[in-house]
């Protein structure tokens, strides 16, 4: 398998990873979100497990206080927690309410239900979500909710049958006094509100009291007839009731969850994204090892080509001087025609440039082995412009060295090769009469500058950098290795070389970071 094609296994393998724990934290935070809407549901169990113990407390005679019940309520009722509660009637009318109940519409729906929206969640009929109120919601008489003055009203009933309490010779039963304006202030007292009990030895056949199993032990009170208690019954009687709860608590846990779930999978995506860019990183290693090896290789080949080839060059240079020498020879001969004096010549000739080439062509394949010295660097210079002394005057070139006596750490043979090269490049380029100099300077208080400066027609833009690789020249005559070995010669001493425009006209070869002597 080839790294490419297990490189993208590798990402498939952390992507999947990736999916994977990401549709694990998105299940899970459904999970929760259920789990917190659960919770929401089993506390509206316990309050409608209180709100029963609630009316059974209010009860009286089947019959609940619908002041006194409201205030219950409005005691159940929590900001944040419990919004509101309303007990229906079987037409899905409201008989007793407390708190904000919202638009849940009530009529028509029948069993539990349960409406969820933004900010609450409205339930309706917990009686199967665990209330005690079976015994009143199940039963054929609820318990009904009247207010003190429908509970006090007189019927034709009760007139009737205080005539046949006296046709029978039982004494009438005074009707219930109305509540007092004391007790109204005080929101109501149980006498005025809820009938007593029969007192001791009455009959118990009478409509108010219903005893017997599996019959409601109270049905109406004593002064109401039959047909009003009905009447009660469908307009007033609780059958089920309404709890409307803040989702505050389930939307607090669900975003904290979210959050929690969100750093986990950006965790995740830090470990994915880190895992592929360490195995690209380990990939383009794997691969730069190989290129290694491999240039290593080729670079132990080009050495031994080249060692090879400065051989050639050298054992070559043997047969071409016998050649030159005998082209000379021929040429002196007195008896010679001068056609064949003329072609020896030019054997001559090119047997120079070759050797010139050749010569060139060693240097440059020669390994560079700087053995450093301190050296008076306007002496080198001094001497390499003397040895050129008779091109220059041939030219009529004019040279100067301008700069301070400084001190440098260098190889003298190479460092004399060097300037050498950069002079008679310098000598070629400029015209008859032109102006060359050698300036040095301190760089810093540890290294020099040194620049040969010409007024010829100067290096293009483009050309700055092709100039230092092998046999590139601009000279007819050029072998195109004379700057190459001044740039090797350079950088195995550590310095820099580089060429820039010199002003108005001309060039700059500038060689940087010359490392002065410690005198200095």
């Amino acid at each position: 398998m080839d790294i490419s094609r297990r490189s993208r296994l590798i990402y498939g393998l952390l992507l999947a990873a990736w999916g994977l724990v990401l549709a694990w934290q998105t299940a899970e935070h459904f999970r929760v979100r259920r789990a917190a809407r659960g919770q929401l549901i089993y506390r509206a169990q316990d309050i409608s497990t209180t709100l029963g113990i609630v009316l059974r407390s209010q009860r009286r005679f089947g019959v609940l206080s619908k002041e006194r019940l409201e205030s219950a309520l409005h005691d159940l009722v929590r900001p944040g927690e419990l919004q509101g509660i309303a007990l229906l009637n079987a037409g899905g009318d409201v008989v007793a309410s407390a708190g904000a109940l919202g638009d849940f519409q009530t009529k028509g729906v029948e069993g539990p239900a349960e409406r969820w929206n933004e900010q609450t969640v409205t339930l309706m009929n917990l009686v199967d979500l665990g209330t005690n109120l079976t015994w009143d919601i199940e039963s054929s008489r609820p318990p009904i909710v009247l207010t003190r003055e429908e509970f006090f009203r007189p019927s034709e009933t009760n007139r009737f049958e205080e005539g046949r309490d006296r046709r029978e010779g039982r004494p009438p039963e005074p009707p219930p006094p109305p509540p007092s304006e004391e007790e109204t202030n005080r929101g109501g007292a149980a006498t005025n509100e809820v009938a007593e009990p029969p007192p001791s030895g009455s009959s118990t056949n009478r409509p108010w009291f219903r005893g017997g199993p599996g019959r409601p032990r109270f049905a109406r009170p004593p002064w109401m007839s039959e047909e009003v208690y009905n009447a009660m019954l469908q307009k007033q009687g609780v059958r089920s009731f309404v709890l409307v709860m803040s989702t505050e608590p389930a939307l607090a846990a669900s975003r904290q969850d979210l959050w929690l779930r969100c750093i986990i999978v950006l965790l995740a995506t830090l470990s994915v994204v880190g895992s592929g860019l360490a195995w690209r990183n380990l990939t383009k290693s794997s691969e730069l090892q190989l290129r290694l090896v491999r240039a290593s290789e080729l670079t132990t080949h080009l050495k031994e080509m080249n060692l090879a080839a400065a051989g050639l060059a050298h054992e070559t240079r043997n047969p071409l001087n016998i050649i030159r020498g005998l082209a000379q020879m021929i040429s002196k001969q007195a008896d010679a025609p001068a056609e064949i004096r003329e072609k020896s010549h030019a054997i001559v000739d090119q047997a120079d440039k070759v050797t010139v080439q050749l010569n060139e062509f060693i240097n440059y394949s020669r390994p560079r082995e700087v053995r450093r010295t301190v050296l008076a660097l306007s002496a080198v210079v001094n001497e390499v412009v003397h040895t050129l002394g008779y091109d220059i005057e041939e030219k009529r070139v004019r040279v100067e060295i301008k700069g301070e006596a400084l001190s440098i750490e260098a190889d003298e043979q190479l460092l004399r090769q060097a300037l050498f090269n950069l002079l008679l490049n310098a000598i070629q380029a400029v015209g008859p009469g032109g102006v060359i100099q050698v300036v040095t300077a301190r760089q810093n208080a540890s290294e020099a500058v040194l620049e040969i400066r010409d007024d010829g027609p100067g290096v293009p833009a483009e050309q700055r950098k092709e100039i230092f690789k092998p046999y590139f020249t601009t000279q007819p005559t050029g072998t195109g290795l004379g700057l190459t070995v001044v740039q090797q010669i350079v950088h195995a001493h550590g310095w820099e070389i580089e060429c820039v425009p010199n002003e108005p006209k001309g060039a700059i070869f500038r060689v940087a970071h010359v490392k002065l002597a410690g005198k200095n």
